[in-house]
């Protein structure tokens, strides 16, 4: 009878053995990465407002390239100088969901002055890595408060709701004064929702009034005295009167916007979007200090969407559609030049003038 290898079936399980321990102490080696990199990026300053070399101001505020820690977002890292490298009191504040940092003077610029802001060292992100350089912008103020002029509607102070395909509602909206549809034929909705007003459909009132929507829409379009860039989001700012340009979208998604008019009841606000103008759930336009919605005027440039249960103030001309999301109200108008007005269980309330 043949023996058992029992030599050769030793030396295999040997050599299997060394193989697997060799294998788990190079799994183990210290070179191999536990987790992830840390991280050493230091942040860089994206965009400013107003930008560099800018005449005109209505805030000041700087964006970041990540998210950064608030502790070491203030005074000392955020600072703003008149003449005479004299610094500017005042505060400032994080908003750490779009990563920007705000700058409210205690008291107002002086007219015709060059500023120069600067974006130190000490500010730092998550991680604790400082800025990459120190950025320092400038910026002159206006000569002179420049007051716009109300942009004329003509017969479209007659409506409420002025679109150019449909007026669409579902659920219990309210509106306080009559709509216009022109070429549009379909107006829905009507009841279970309500409005006190006419509903003018293809006929010489409503035709007269897309006419006269065109051209406040181009009016409004068209100013550019005294204008000031803003950009992205504008939630929980303070504007005074003035013509403001964003060359994208607009949102207030981060606060509520507050308009101030600071005791003067004929300010006029005109904003000038390219592109969307969004408002998140539950936020507001807050008017203050004399402000009025007949005086604040949205001109879009393509769709408007309000969020649901959101607040809004002054009078809407989109070029595309405006959208008002469940319980959305709207001190003001909706006009939309060539889409529809849809609403969901929203209210419009025409102005005072």
């Amino acid at each position: 009878m043949k023996k058992p290898n029992y030599v050769g079936k030793f030396t295999s399980l040997t050599m299997t053995m060394a193989l697997l321990g060799l294998t788990l102490i190079t799994g183990c080696s210290d070179d191999e990465p536990n987790g992830p990199a840390a991280d050493t990026t230091a942040p860089t300053v994206l965009s400013t407002n107003p930008i560099n070399g800018a005449t005109g101001m209505a805030l000041i505020n700087v964006t970041f390239s990540e998210s950064m820690s608030s502790s070491t977002i203030g005074l000392t890292s955020f600072t703003v100088k008149g003449p005479g490298a004299t610094n500017v009191a005042g505060s400032v504040s994080y908003d750490a969901a779009h990563n920007r940092a705000l700058f409210v003077p205690t008291n107002d610029l002086a007219l015709s002055t060059v500023y120069t802001a600067t974006i130190t060292g000490t500010a730092k992100d998550q991680a604790g890595n400082a800025i990459a350089n120190q950025y320092v912008w400038s910026f002159t103020t206006f000569d002179a408060t420049i007051d716009q002029l109300p942009v004329v509607l003509e017969s479209t102070v007659d409506f409420a709701v002025i679109a150019g395909s449909t007026i669409a509602s579902t659920g219990a909206t309210f509106i306080a004064g009559a709509v216009g549809l022109s070429p549009g034929t379909a107006v829905t909705g009507f009841p279970p929702g309500i409005m006190s007003g006419a509903s003018h459909v293809g006929d010489p009132g409503s035709i007269q009034a897309k006419l006269d929507l065109t051209s406040a829409f181009a009016s409004a379009a068209g100013r550019s005295s005294g204008v000031v860039t803003i950009a992205g989001n504008i939630g929980g700012m303070t504007l005074p009167s003035g013509l403001y340009k964003s060359t994208s979208g607009l949102e207030i998604s981060s606060g509520d916007l507050t308009l101030d008019a600071k005791g003067n009841s004929s300010a006029i606000w005109i904003f000038q979007i390219a592109s969307t103008l969004v408002t998140t759930t539950d936020r507001r336009v807050i008017l203050s200090g004399g402000a009025k919605a007949s005086n604040v005027y949205w001109q879009v440039g393509s769709s408007a969407t309000l969020g649901a249960t959101s607040s809004f103030s002054g009078i809407i001309m989109a070029d595309q559609s405006i959208t008002m999301n469940t319980g959305a109200s709207l001190e003001g108008r909706a006009f939309a030049r060539t889409g529809a007005v849809t609403l969901n269980g929203s209210t419009i309330v025409t102005p005072n003038p």
